[in-house]
This record gives structure tokens, C-alpha cells and sequence, in this order.
């Protein structure tokens, strides 16, 4: 079952939550999040909510931004939850680095396509 825009809307808005609390937490400073269990665990609940919420989202609004590494996030997620063979936080750090930027620009413009859409 597909949710429908209304469903969309706020899946998106908890992802933009997610991605402005891990900037938030992390201010761009690798150095703070190495040192900082506290920041490294609110990280990665917020990295494990944005990927949940993302793999909620309706095909037809997915498919507005095929660019989007989906798949990848799903599987990242579930490393996140299972553990599989323990949390590499030098992986989580590059995907808060080179992957949320552009995530959170997809967001943006999929929010702005159901708003355009009333």
C-alpha cells in the first residue's frame, strides 16, 4: 500500500526534521562528533528515523527524484538497527558529510512539488 501525498507530506517533514537535527547536533565538526557519544547516538537515531521515514514514502514521489540512492538508504538503516558487525561512526560521519547535502536538497524539492500541488 502506497500512502498518498497527505502521508508524503509528513514522512517529508519528519526527514527535514531529522537532517536540520543532525546538522544541528554536528555543526559540520568531525571532531565534535568523534569525541561526543552523546552526539554519535543522536546522530544515528536521527539517521535511523530519516531512513524509516524514507522507506515509507509513495513510489510516485520517490520516483520525482530517481537520483536518490533509496535502496542504499534502506540498507544503511538496517546496518544502523541490526548492528550488523557493529556501527562504523567513520562511515556514519561520511554519509553525514557526502549524503545528507544532497538528501536534504531531494527533500526540498519533493516538498515543493506536494505544496505546488495544493
Amino acid at each position: 500500500m502506497n500512502p498518498g501525498p497527505e502521508a508524503d507530506r509528513v514522512l517529508l517533514a519528519h526527514m527535514r526534521e531529522c537532517l536540520d537535527r543532525i546538522r544541528e547536533y554536528t555543526n559540520a565538526d568531525r571532531a565534535r562528533f568523534d569525541t561526543s557519544r552523546l552526539v554519535q547516538d543522536a546522530v544515528i537515531r536521527n539517521l535511523q528515523t530519516l531512513a524509516e521515514s524514507s522507506q515509507r514514502l509513495s513510489s510516485e514521489i520517490k520516483g520525482t527524484e530517481p537520483q536518490t540512492p533509496w535502496r542504499e538508504l534502506a540498507g544503511f538503516r538496517n546496518v544502523i538497527v541490526h548492528g550488523y558487525l557493529g556501527v562504523d561512526l567513520g562511515a556514519v560521519w561520511l554519509v553525514v558529510e557526502k549524503d545528507l547535502p544532497p538528501l536534504a536538497e531531494a527533500v526540498n524539492r519533493m516538498t515543493t512539488r506536494l505544496d505546488a500541488q495544493g
